[in-house]
């Protein structure tokens, strides 16, 4: 691997940098971002495009959420993809990096008109999603008057 062009100032940083720099660049020196990566995920439910989502999602995926407990790969597809046939798109509130991990808080729109929110941590290692953690939100609008809530 070259070192990148800034190498005087690569050169004179701690060890621990250097390492979380050269794990999101590629061999050919192109960057991995773990936002652009979150991103082709969800334009991927948008699109159908099963192809795109299995080349982001690595071998070693794990998914949890309120109603899954980490399970792998195989059954998120199973599980979670035939979703992809109702999502009609996405908009994100918030979309925040820290290291391999991606926090995202979106809005999603059903093809039926229905809207979700959604918050997610998902994390990101060498250009794969490795990792989904799903936090429901509520529906859009929201069941409780602004100001207030529902008695269970």
């Amino acid at each position: 691997m070259t070192i990148p062009r800034y190498h005087c100032f690569y050169l004179a940083l701690p060890y621990d940098i250097k390492m979380r720099f050269l794990s999101i660049v590629k061999k050919d020196g192109k960057q991995k971002d773990p936002i652009s990566i979150v991103r082709k995920g969800y334009q991927a439910y948008v699109d159908k495009d099963r192809v795109a989502i299995e080349a982001l999602i690595s071998d070693d995926f794990h998914f949890t959420s309120p109603l899954d407990n980490r399970i792998d790969r195989e059954a998120y597809f199973k599980r979670c993809w035939p979703n992809s046939e109702t999502i009609a798109g996405f908009e994100f509130f918030h979309l925040t990096k820290d290291g391999e991990r991606v926090f995202v808080t979106y809005e999603g729109r059903n093809t039926n008109g229905k809207h979700f929110r959604n918050t997610e941590v998902l994390t990101v290692r060498n250009g794969k999603i490795i990792e989904v953690e799903v936090y429901f939100g509520w529906s859009i609008p929201h069941k409780a008057a602004m100001g207030g809530f529902i008695d269970e």
